[in-house]
């Protein structure tokens, strides 16, 4: 049983602590995860906003809680663990000291999470405040979001200034997508499975693709987004992670380090993409105006409201991990915005049988597939060839067994990455967090594709509403892929 903590949210008022990590930690109350003694204090910058801001909370919830979700009972009680504070996190002010008296008027042995719902550019001058007004305590975790820094070098440069103040112990790097139940179900898969331990490399296996398609564009991120891009701000953590936890080998123990460094040698082993070797394994894309669900939406450069930009809101890339398991296999990692359909799935395509019995006339043998979808529902399809039992001709076509994981744990449990990652956090559990060595390793092998980006080229167009640039198609096209896209015939 996790034991009382309170949790600072630096941000509090913001768009991710309204409309993600307060129904979060509502849910973990109804679920009983959240003891008493708990207390929840989101930081605003100013006094009228502290005083409107159970009001703003409760709102939010009702906003962004599934239909069933809220209720007023369990409303009234969670609004007791809030306990919001007016803080600065860029000026050493008298508000520091109220946030540090409140803290210390608890147990001096609590567990304190401070939760940076911040622009990175801050996350320093935030750790060194924290320092300077002696909130840090031995039981202080700090959990900072994604994107960490632009390139290589500023990402080292904010993780250096972090640990000027906390030991990389007490450094949670978030990637929600890594507290998706479905990611984790990917381990139990792997490793406790004999079925799929033994057909899990490049003799069984002929390529693997990830996909994060959204159907949104900018929304409110505009200013954030058209610095970074799609592969800053998708490439470079998610999907990476996720390719880790597909192609790591089997941990020693599951705990955080042994992970970890699995994790890390995946990284290590990718085959760098540098110069024309990103002309001929990298796509890049930009929206323009499409029509998506039966709407015409507009372009990412009417969006933005700018004459013109390079920023690319669809990537697509062809990746090989030079080591014995997957020598030869490619990795095609995929995202982007304002796509036909909002799907994260991980598509594992099989060989085909090595030798066919059959003629002709049963129709064509399809390759077995693994499909592990993360978003929107959560589900793991395995397809495999049958023959038809509608007529006594031996007829074949693929079937597939399907696994709907919200049908079958359908008992009250909703499944939330943060709230699984920030009661990790404070329970001093960091097995599903990044090191900073990962953070340099993958910066190290998305570099060279941004350098190489400045130097040539401009994004190829799609529609809003398609599945991105036809370049992506031609680029699996080469191998005889072709991409597996949810809801259409593949």
């Amino acid at each position: 049983m996790l034991n009382p903590f309170d949790i600072v949210i630096f941000g509090g008022g913001g768009d991710l602590a309204l409309r993600k990590l307060l129904p979060a930690m509502y849910r973990a109350y109804q679920e009983g995860n959240l003891p008493q003694g708990t207390r929840i204090l989101p930081t605003v910058r100013e006094e009228s906003k502290k005083n409107d801001y159970v009001d703003t909370a409760h709102k939010a919830l009702q906003e962004y809680l599934s239909n069933g979700e809220y209720n007023q009972k369990d409303w009234n009680e969670f609004a007791k663990f809030l306990v919001p504070v007016v803080v600065n996190v860029t000026e050493a002010d008298d508000n520091w000291d109220v946030l540090r008296e409140i803290l210390d008027s608890d147990n001096e042995d609590k567990s304190r999470v401070f939760y940076l719902s911040l622009p990175p550019a801050v996350y320093g001058t935030c750790c060194e405040l924290l320092s300077k007004k002696s909130l840090i305590s031995k039981n202080s975790r700090v959990v900072v979001e994604k994107p960490i820094g632009y390139c290589g070098e500023s990402a080292e440069e904010i993780n250096s200034k972090i640990a000027e103040y906390f030991e990389e112990d007490q450094i949670f790097r978030i990637d929600h997508y890594l507290g998706k139940e479905t990611v984790q179900n990917l381990m139990a898969l792997r490793f406790s499975n004999v079925l799929f331990e033994n057909l899990w490399d490049a003799k069984t296996i002929d390529n693997i693709q990830i996909s994060i398609s959204e159907t949104v564009g900018l929304e409110s991120r505009a200013g954030f987004y058209d610095k970074a891009g799609a592969l800053r701000d998708m490439v470079q953590n998610h999907l990476l992670q996720l390719l880790c936890l597909v192609a790591m080998e089997s941990p020693h123990k599951l705990n955080a380090n042994s992970i970890r460094n699995e994790k890390l040698k995946v990284l290590e082993a990718l085959r760098p993409l540098t110069e024309e070797l990103v002309d001929e394994n990298v796509v890049r894309g930009q929206y323009v105006p499409g029509d998506l669900n039966g709407n015409l939406v507009p372009g990412y450069l009417e969006e933005l409201g700018e004459g013109s930009s390079t920023t690319e809101t669809f990537v697509a890339i062809r990746a090989h991990i030079e080591n014995w398991r997957w020598s030869g296999v490619p990795f095609y990692l995929r995202t982007g915005k304002r796509m036909k359909q909002r799907c994260a799935e991980i598509v594992v395509e099989y060989k085909p049988v090595s030798h066919n019995v059959y003629d002709e006339k049963v129709g064509p043998i399809l390759p077995n597939r693994l499909i592990i979808r993360l978003q929107p529902e959560e589900s793991i399809q395995l397809t495999l060839m049958s023959k038809r039992l509608d007529n006594l001709e031996m007829q074949l076509e693929p079937v597939t067994l399907n696994i709907e994981l919200s049908e079958k744990y359908s008992n009250g449990f909703h499944s939330d990455a943060y709230k699984r990652l920030m009661l990790d956090a404070a329970a001093n559990n960091p097995s599903l967090f990044i090191h900073r060595d990962e953070v340099r390793q993958a910066w190290k092998w998305i570099d060279p594709i941004i350098a190489r980006w400045q130097e040539k080229g401009t994004p190829a167009l799609y529609r809003a509403g398609s599945w991105g640039p036809e370049s992506a198609d031609e680029l699996l096209a080469e191998k005889n892929h072709a991409w597996f896209n949810v809801g259409e015939k593949n």
